[in-house]
């Protein structure tokens, strides 16, 4: 992404961003799904209550 800290009007970073952004190579599609290193939920027990 380019640097646009400099540019202080909103429609022209906007500009320099979508340019640098459709110039940019295009990313490689994943290997692993999204979210799999996400802590997983364990399902309760069905049966006695806990409390």
């Amino acid at each position: 992404m380019a640097n646009t800290k400099s540019i202080t009007d909103k429609t022209e970073r906007k500009k320099v961003k979508r340019a640098a952004r459709k110039k940019a190579a295009p990313k490689a599609p994943r290997t692993t799904p999204r979210g799999s290193a996400k802590k997983k939920v364990r399902k309760l027990v069905r049966g006695q209550s806990k409390r």
